[in-house]
């Protein structure tokens, strides 16, 4: 008989949660303590009733019985499309603050498992403290272990948390012609130009918001939520719009977040955000570097001044102090919070990470579990800050471009395709002799992730504790 199926994947760090997945006549309750759990539930016709083809499916989350929420999409058994419910896109799902909790979830809408994407939908949720005083509670001010150098430190972070939205990208192309969105998206998506080549270029414009939406966001909630499930360190590449496109935009000309040509989060709008924060949670430290990784050419970069005069702005009245690479290696927790320099602004630190194109361009995580145990084998050393980045890189892979691209939905992101699958397999590595073999070094340790989550979070927190001894 017809069906469609969900892979449900739960991560809890929170004594007496539940998560239970659903379907009709069919459910699995999982309550396992920091442990990523995978389960199988299918749609299927035959469960559904005389002449129906749609059936629910929810999670619900519970704590000591009550139920803390509950998320749902109909799904149809014979087409697998999904319509109505709360997670038909993800702008409906944003974390979710519940008593001391965070939940923080997504939904993939799968299609048929073209170009090897995933055919089944994929539902995954995690559930952990608020973590937004996290350094206080876990190096709290009086205790020994905040005389530990600041360089012993693993950081969650939001991998490339400029691209959270798509307000920017959308004001960037209102005025855009056909022509200068073609080059744009074909010089920052790989392999998306030849593809965009074959649409007609009425749709162009129609289209281009989805192919950003698919290829390009990679978060999904605000900056303070993720501030709040943990993140304290973010790269950031500030640049103005593509002077092609700035000419007819409506946009400021300031600096933006710059994935390839494509404009994010504004660089004021970061340091706004997290000067509040820091402002609000004052044992908290953050790590902004600011690097230029893939920015072209026809976006100009500022200068030291100009960086500088937008922090000092935000700064002006606030006794915030900022601290650099030497500050970073060289002096303790408590010194840094002594000398309230809080918020760490570096720019292109010699730093190392096992990111490879190769092993990233995975739909399965397999090759980048391989790359973690050889880079564990022999750990880097010398290096101010190393990287272990969780997420895959599918949008390298030509088929996925073409199939996201032909089939281009709110939806059906690979990078969000890739995020449960990858963390269910690279969490646990990093959790284990794996990440404490990695984080052995005099370096900052910085664990990056997509679609950040309290998992990630939790992950980091607890390699911080064990370093921290």
């Amino acid at each position: 008989m017809p069906s469609k199926g969900i892979k449900c994947f739960a991560y809890i760090a929170v004594d007496g949660v539940e998560i239970e997945f659903s379907v009709p006549k069919q459910s699995v309750t999982r309550s396992n303590q920091r442990e990523y759990t995978i389960d199988h539930l299918e749609v299927e016709s035959s469960n559904l009733g005389a002449f129906k083809a749609t059936g629910k499916f929810e999670f619900v989350v519970r704590r000591e019985g009550r139920e803390l929420t509950k998320q749902w999409v109909d799904v149809n058994s014979i087409t697998g499309k999904v319509d109505n419910g709360t997670m038909l896109t993800m702008d409906q799902t944003p974390s979710i603050f519940v008593e001391d909790l965070i939940v923080v979830y997504g939904f993939y809408d799968a299609g048929p498992g073209l170009a090897g994407l995933p055919k089944q939908h994929q539902c995954y949720v995690t559930v952990t403290r608020n973590y937004e005083n996290w350094m206080k509670e876990v190096i709290p001010p009086e205790d020994d272990r905040s005389n530990r150098p600041f360089n012993r430190m693993v950081l969650p972070s939001a991998h490339d948390i400029g691209m959270n939205g798509l307000q920017t990208s959308l004001g960037l192309l209102k005025n855009a012609g056909t022509g200068i969105i073609k080059e744009v998206l074909g010089r920052s998506l790989p392999h998306a130009l030849e593809i965009i080549n074959k649409v007609g270029d009425g749709a162009i414009n129609h289209i281009a918001p989805d192919i950003i939406r698919a290829l390009a966001v990679t978060q999904k909630d605000s900056l303070d939520t993720i501030l709040k499930i943990g993140a304290r360190y973010f790269e950031f590449r500030p640049a103005k719009c593509h002077r092609q496109m700035q000419r007819v935009s409506p946009l400021e000309d300031t600096w933006y977040f710059q994935h390839g040509a494509i404009p994010g989060m504004p660089y004021k709008q970061l340091l706004t955000g997290i000067v509040q924060f820091l402002q609000d949670y004052s044992d908290e430290i953050i790590v902004v570097q600011n690097r230029w990784d893939g920015v072209p050419g026809d976006c100009p970069r500022p200068n030291d001044d100009e960086l500088r005069d937008v922090l000092n702005d935000i700064l002006r009245d606030k006794d915030i102090q900022i601290g650099n690479e030497d500050d970073m290696m060289g002096k303790s927790i408590r010194d840094l919070r002594n000398e309230n320099k809080r918020l760490l602004v570096l720019q292109n630190v010699n730093q190392v990470s096992n990111y490879d194109d190769a092993a990233n361009a995975t739909l399965t995580g397999d090759s980048m579990v391989s790359k973690f145990n050889d880079m564990s084998q022999n750990p880097p050393q010398g290096h101010p800050i190393t990287l272990l980045q969780c997420q895959a890189t599918a949008t390298n892979i030509r088929d996925v471009i073409i199939a996201s691209v032909l089939d281009s939905d709110v939806s059906t992101s690979p990078i969000l395709a890739t995020k449960p699958v990858c963390d269910s397999k690279i969490l646990p590595l990093l959790r284990g002799d794996t990440g404490k073999q990695l984080t052995r070094e005099e370096s900052v340790v910085v664990l990056l992730n997509d679609f950040f989550d309290g998992a990630t979070a939790d992950v980091a927190i607890n390699l911080c504790l064990d370093r921290l001894g």
